[in-house]
């Protein structure tokens, strides 16, 4: 009987130490801010995801910025000059109604100027060319067309169908694939 009782000490004693170590190996929750070690690791995950995920948002920001730097760069080299081309139109239409204002007469008394001037257009058209600026020159009987033509008037015309040119006052101009002016036009209004 002394025998089971001293079994029955030492597996007391074997409790009270395991209740002893568990107790002093018991972590001190207020060094961690009270959170468990699971729960630690779980939110230093979630701010690892959070600096991810803002990590790729900057990236993917830093790439549209460069795209639309490089469009905006494209556009400006292609379409920068459209200013300067528009205000030169003019230029060129005076150049063309006064050699169309020319005559025969005209021509015979002053060849050397009416030359000059041919060859000033022609100048001007090859700087422009060069630049990629085209003109839109429509033909009379080819159809109104409002993305390229203007209609300044309509009027009936005996042998032509409603919406065909039947006048071109100025010719119009392609920056690229970008309207300048449209060519200004008069169309038919008589019905087909």
């Amino acid at each position: 009987m002394t025998e089971i009782r001293k079994d029955d000490m030492a597996h007391e004693q074997a409790a009270k130490t395991n209740t002893q170590d568990a107790a002093e190996t018991e972590i001190d929750m207020s060094e961690f801010g009270g959170a468990a070690p699971m729960d630690e690791l779980e939110a230093l995950r979630a701010e690892r995801d959070d600096f991810r995920d803002r990590f790729m948002r900057a990236l993917a920001d830093a790439e549209n910025s460069r795209k639309r730097g490089e469009r905006d760069r494209r556009e400006a080299e292609q379409y920068g000059g459209s200013k300067l081309a528009r205000d030169l139109l003019p230029v060129y239409d005076n150049l063309r109604r006064g050699l169309n204002a020319a005559t025969d007469q005209h021509r015979a008394d002053a060849a050397a100027l009416i030359e000059g001037v041919e060859l000033t257009l022609r100048e001007l058209l090859s700087v422009m060319s060069k630049h990629n600026v085209t003109p839109v020159i429509p033909e009379i009987g080819d159809l109104f067309d409002p993305q390229f033509h203007q209609a300044m008037f309509e009027a009936p015309v005996q042998g032509t169908k409603a919406g065909q040119i039947i006048q071109v006052m100025t010719e119009g101009f392609l920056l690229h694939d970008r309207l300048l002016r449209p060519a200004q036009v008069g169309v038919s209004s008589t019905p087909g």
